[in-house]
């Protein structure tokens, strides 16, 4: 008898370690260089609003969660090669995009808007920006818009949302148009004192989602963590830390 005893114990033992060894891990796509959503604190680790939201929703899902980093402009066709298994990092749900993954629910609205400098007049009107030269990141909502609706206006796009800015406080750029709350962000900064917001939003019916693999079960998933940390507070901790109003 004690040397089945013995026999069970084992066997609950090793279950017990494949169990554990067999745990789910993810991992999450985001570019870390678009603050204060994602980006690199000084010791290099990926921070802000995205990474945090993504840790939450992983802690719902009892998973353990992994950052993969990617450039803006290959970040979709990574999440397609299997590089990440889904990319939480403010992206503009689009028809487009549609084509080459699939969308959660929004986790945040966004709203797209120019900055300039507050010593110069600055029209948003399509007729007052022939002859300047506006800034946007490439492949975003931003730039999409100003090739859409600004025909004639010259427009300059960046790979990151950082580069634009160097161009502005630089003298090479009259403008920014890009999300609100990364204007915000920058607004506040050292480099940023000098430019202000001009105009009302000229987009304010951006949604943002975690994109996935086309068919991933996964959203699914993803789409309950988010409701669930809505409901029980946790995203609003993450919303305050950032933002002294609510982006959902």
């Amino acid at each position: 008898m004690q040397n089945y005893k013995k026999i069970f114990l084992a066997a609950a033992v090793t279950l017990a370690f494949s169990a554990g060894a067999a745990a789910e891990t993810l991992k999450m796509g985001i570019e870390a260089a678009y603050p204060p959503f994602n980006n690199k604190d000084a010791s290099g680790n990926v921070v802000g609003f995205d990474r945090e939201i993504g840790d939450a929703l992983c802690a719902k899902m009892k998973v353990e969660c992994t950052v993969v980093t990617s450039d803006w402009d290959g970040i979709i066709p990574a999440l397609n090669a299997k590089k990440f298994d889904f990319l939480i990092s403010s992206m503009s749900i689009t028809d487009e995009r549609k084509q080459a993954v699939d969308f959660t629910e929004p986790y945040y609205s966004n709203k797209l808007q120019f900055i300039a400098p507050k010593d110069k007049e600055f029209k948003t009107d399509k007729d007052s920006l022939q002859g300047k030269v506006i800034g946007a990141q490439r492949a975003t909502l931003a730039g999409t818009w100003m090739e859409d609706n600004m025909p004639g206006v010259e427009v300059k796009l960046y790979d990151t949302q950082e580069n634009a800015y160097l161009d502005l406080t630089s003298g090479r750029l009259d403008g920014i148009l890009a999300d609100k709350y990364v204007n915000y962000e920058w607004l506040k900064s050292d480099a940023g004192r000098s430019y202000e917001f001009k105009g009302d939003p000229v987009e304010e019916s951006d949604k943002i989602g975690i994109a996935v693999r086309k068919d991933d079960p996964l959203r699914a998933r993803l789409n309950l963590a988010l409701k669930e940390i809505v409901e029980d507070g946790t995203y609003k901790k993450i919303n305050d830390k950032y933002f002294p109003f609510s982006i959902y």
